[in-house]
């Protein structure tokens, strides 16, 4: 006969192991009530976060920005900017070349230009020494050498 410790270990047993087909059962209603509830989402229903909106005692503030030349034509990036000024200005300070962007008339600030000089180094289009930065050194190819001719030759011919 068992006694009443094995008999109990035994129901300890058995529960634990409805426990766990329990846990399998509620993870698979989970990932299906997620898919059903991706399906039936509109795309009119509104973000979980938003940002609130302007005051009602406050009027928002109009800055006047610099509108396109022809409507269907694109802004120029931000990056594509302070690639063009340190082009044609070479080595500049982050405020430097912030200057130099708002005088084509962009509406823009230090921070901006430094977030954006940070992403165009990332990509190599960029590179800072002593606190300016500049466009890197355009890399030229060497000609290729005409099939059968001497390194004297080819330079003869340059």
């Amino acid at each position: 006969m068992d006694t009443a410790l094995e008999r109990i270990h035994a129901k300890i047993a058995e529960l634990e192991a409805k426990i766990g087909d329990l846990r399998i059962a509620e993870r698979e209603l989970l990932v299906l009530e997620k898919v059903s509830a991706r399906q039936t989402k509109t795309t009119s229903e509104p973000k979980a976060k938003q940002k609130p909106g302007p005051k009602a005692g406050r009027q928002p503030k109009l800055r006047g920005k610099p509108e396109a030349s022809e409507p269907g034509e694109a802004r120029q990036t931000i990056g594509a900017a302070i690639s063009a000024v340190l082009a044609e200005h070479g080595p500049l300070s982050v405020a430097e070349i912030a200057e130099q962007v708002k005088a084509t008339g962009r509406d823009i600030n230090n921070r901006t230009v430094s977030f954006a000089l940070q992403a165009l180094k990332k990509r190599g289009l960029a590179k800072n020494a002593d606190g300016k930065w500049a466009a890197p050194k355009a890399r030229g190819r060497r000609p290729a050498s005409v099939a059968g001719a001497s390194a004297e030759e080819t330079k003869a011919a340059a």
